[in-house]
């Protein structure tokens, strides 16, 4: 018997870190906002040198539900990466091998999951967002709507997310990252 109920097995590089997303996802986007840029340089500077930045300067993010996303191995391997001390967004690695998993936001109720670790089963991109603040000089092709900043169908889609949760953000938790 099929449930119908889709979970998305999201690994690390070396396999010792794995997440499970249980459901569809919110939305598929790329990002071109300054602080994912200033995110994916660093990530490359690290031992691993894992890319996050596509051709154009974007990071490709899949969002899920808190609520729906769970570390099934490796939790303690993960570390959280801030842009300054005082950020309240963290981006999480697998300190294993230094690859990028997800971003959380602290307020949200969603996780922006890294879209290359759905390998394969990756979903299909839906929108660019945040193309104002573009490197200079990239140029995005006409193959999918982009958005200066945050796209009315981008916060509608996390909006409804929020409601079928009963407006409730969870904890950092079932993923706690140090």
């Amino acid at each position: 018997m099929t449930t119908g109920l889709r979970i998305s097995a999201i690994a690390c590089r070396c396999g010792e870190v794995r997440l499970d997303a249980t459901g569809e996802p919110i939305l598929t986007v790329t990002c071109h906002c300054e602080s994912c840029q200033k995110a994916g340089t660093g990530f490359a500077a690290l031992p691993g040198k894992p890319h996050v930045l596509n051709a154009d300067g974007g990071t490709e993010f899949t969002l899920f539900r808190k609520d729906r996303v769970a570390c099934v191995r490796g939790e303690a391997l993960l570390r959280s990466y801030r842009l300054t001390p005082e950020a309240t967004t963290r981006r999480v690695l697998a300190h294993c091998c230094d690859t990028p998993m997800f971003l959380e936001f602290a307020k949200g109720h969603w996780l922006s999951l890294y879209r290359d670790r759905f390998g394969a089963e990756a979903p299909r991109i839906e929108m660019r967002v945040m193309t104002g603040d573009r490197r200079q000089g990239a140029l995005l092709s006409d193959d999918l709507p982009s958005y200066k900043t945050h796209s009315v169908k981008f916060m509608w889609r996390l909006f409804a997310a929020w409601a079928a949760m009963g407006f409730r953000v969870p904890a950092s938790r079932p993923i706690e990252a140090s």
